[in-house]
């Protein structure tokens, strides 16, 4: 099962994105800021991460920026989720993402930019046995 990590600070849209994302077949893990993302990430390996960029503690961008600095976190492929509609800022992100897309987002985009950002050659599958069974 594909393991997806959402990470957000507002409860409601984590929990319906999770609940989505759970009813097509995904295992979701969750957390509800920056350095929790990255601790998550790390312990979890999870196969793709979709976050905010303004989070509590350390900013989306930066968790891109650590990820992408630990080797087994680099080619996780990662979805911004941003309220952020200011140009430079979404072509900053866009460097750092598979995909950036602004809130609110309709669930059936979120998905299909899952989908695309797995179906990337930088996405890595890796064995079961390599996967915890923990869900957030």
């Amino acid at each position: 099962m594909t393991r997806i990590l959402l990470v957000d600070d507002y409860f409601d849209a984590l929990e319906m994105w999770a609940i989505c994302l759970r009813q097509c077949g995904y295992e979701v893990l969750t957390a509800a800021d920056g350095l929790r993302a990255v601790e998550t990430a790390i312990a979890e390996r999870p196969d793709l991460v979709v976050l905010d960029l303004d989070l509590p503690g350390i900013s989306g961008l930066e968790v891109a920026r650590r990820l992408r600095a630990f080797p087994p976190t680099a080619r996780i492929p990662l979805i911004a989720a941003t309220g952020y509609s200011h140009i430079r800022q979404l072509e900053s992100a866009a460097q750092d993402f598979a995909a950036v897309l602004v809130k609110p987002c309709e669930a059936v985009t979120l998905v299909r930019e899952i989908e695309r950002a797995l179906a990337q050659p930088t996405a890595i599958a890796r064995p079961p046995e390599e996967r915890t069974t923990h869900s957030g």
